[in-house]
């Protein structure tokens, strides 16, 4: 393919994903809730039927069962809630429409959590409690059990207040209340949840303020300059070969780490390598595509289309991938105590486990997932593409980061954060653009006011109507307060609930199950 046809290959490109919309609107599955409910029934007996020719005819063949149906809504609850998080800036730009990114989302979600999710996955999530101190094998099935139906309770919960939350914090709550119930305080690894907690703070400020400076050098290198054109010609390539380069790094580290674990040394050669290689691709792609672009904002606002939509895809992949194991975790390690009658804390994952984890991800996107999409992507401030762009590769630099420092950090976390920092860099220029004009009124009624005790006249002072409308901008918010109360509100309860809740699952099917 020839250089000059590169830029009507990326429109077309854009025109096959609005045609895929079209399709997708022509369905209206989404749209109808008792379509909804009814495919999400037909799943739910699907893997009940699954689950109970897996089970056998063994004395365990009914919390395998079980089992399978609550990993199944534990997939479902991940896809309504925490796939937002990896599309909603795209669709919130409208680089993406809704059902492009639904589709988009659903193919590498699938994508990643069949081909990278790894075939063996931790059965204790992120070394939260001790299994060797659990009495028993059913003590065992009941606190995971417990577990996974709290952590897919609480994020069902989240999902109906429009609140994206960590659903691997759901989960890890849900294991330490479990635990402790089964076990005592002392089952729990508080040195770990120590760290989790401080990720509450660390995740959403770290990508918070690395989307803010990049979204503050835009503005300065790009959007204020006289020529915009020009200024877009010389820092696009540049910043989106920062963000393939990043997103390489990220893939290795992050999206492929269950099948293969390179070198850190390896990870920054290839980053490196094709951040140098993108540049050279990139610049003359740009200056083409910028030939005759107005020079204004919007405009120039379109060339982070494709990176947008290439993010998306990119996000979507690594979270299915490692988010997978939120569903099937729990549930393979419930099937293989089942099955052998040991407590593993590694287990390797049956097919129709992962298969059961891959396909309720995707369902629950493709049915609930628009009404945290919205929230991500436009109510909490308004994005367009440079600012969308600025979320994407905050999150994935920041995962980066702190990988390379050994913090858990949640994306959830640290996308949403991504938001809110562009959000509030959003008021602090808006702020300064209102002092600045205030104080360009206060001169110019004072003028007013000398020229007319000195005989003169001026039209220059505020009438009463310019005077309202100037308080009411000074009181205008950007980012909208009742979301950022809501989100940290729900993020703060989730290991807690989720912790209290599982503990009182598990002491109702020991109390009522136990003694059989």
């Amino acid at each position: 393919m020839s250089d000059t046809n590169t830029p009507n290959d990326l429109k077309k490109l854009h025109k096959d994903l609005k045609g895929l919309d079209r399709i997708g609107q022509a369905a209206q599955i989404s749209g109808r809730p008792i379509a909804k409910y009814g495919i999400v029934l037909l799943f739910m007996a699907i893997v009940l039927v699954i689950s109970f020719y897996q089970g056998g005819d063994g004395v365990n063949s009914t919390y395998i069962i079980v089992a399978g149906l609550l990993g199944a809504y534990m997939a479902l609850n991940i896809g309504a809630n925490d796939v937002a998080n990896n599309i909603g800036p795209a669709v919130g730009s409208k680089a993406l429409t809704m059902v492009g990114a639904l589709i988009i989302a659903a193919i590498f979600e699938a994508a990643g959590a069949i081909f990278a999710g790894g075939d063996v996955v931790k059965t204790i999530s992120k070394g939260i409690i001790a299994p060797e101190l659990m009495p028993d094998t059913q003590t065992f099935i009941f606190a995971m059990m417990a577990a996974l139906l709290a952590a897919a309770v609480w994020v069902n919960v989240a999902t109906f207040i429009g609140a994206p939350v960590s659903t691997t914090h759901a989960v890890v709550g849900g294991v330490m209340g479990g635990g402790i119930a089964a076990t005592g305080f002392d089952a729990v690894n508080w040195a770990t949840m120590g760290k989790i907690a401080a990720s509450w703070i660390i995740s959403p400020v770290l990508g918070g303020v690395i989307a803010a400076l990049f979204l503050a050098f835009i503005k300065h290198r790009i959007i204020f300059q006289e020529d915009r054109v020009a200024a877009a010609k010389r820092w696009v390539p540049i910043l989106v070969s920062i963000m393939a380069a990043v997103f390489s790094m990220y893939l290795m580290k992050k999206g492929l780490k269950k099948i293969w674990k390179p070198d850190w040394w390896m990870v920054a050669v290839t980053g490196l390598a094709l951040f140098a290689a993108s540049v050279a691709i990139i610049r003359p792609i740009v200056a083409k595509a910028a030939i005759g672009l107005e020079n204004r904002r919007k405009a120039v606002s379109e060339l982070f289309t494709i990176p947008l939509i290439c993010s998306a895809a990119l996000l979507s992949f690594a979270h299915g991938a490692n988010d997978v194991a939120n569903a099937i975790g729990p549930l393979a390690a419930i099937v293989g105590a089942a099955n052998t009658g040991e407590i593993a804390t590694k287990i390797q994952v049956p097919l129709w486990v992962m298969g059961i984890g891959a396909v309720g991800i995707t369902a629950g996107l493709m049915l609930f997932g628009p009404k945290l999409v919205r929230m991500v992507g436009e109510k909490i401030t308004k994005l367009d593409r440079m600012r969308a762009f600025c979320v994407a590769l905050s999150a994935a630099i920041t995962v980066i980061v702190a990988s390379a420092l050994g913090l858990p950090v949640s994306s959830t976390h640290i996308a949403v954060g991504a938001v809110f920092g562009v959000g509030f860099y959003r008021e602090f220029l808006d702020q300064k653009r209102r002092v600045k004009k205030q104080a360009e009124r206060e001169a110019a009624l004072q003028e007013s006011i000398v020229l007319q005790s000195h005989g003169g006249a001026s039209d220059d002072s505020p009438t009463p109507k310019e005077v309202k409308k100037a308080e009411k901008a000074k009181r205008r918010k950007l980012v909208r307060r009742q979301h950022l109360t809501t989100i940290i509100s729900a993020w703060l309860v989730t290991v807690p609930l989720a912790a209290l809740l599982s503990a009182a699952l598990f002491m109702s099917l020991n109390g009522f199950l136990g003694e059989g």
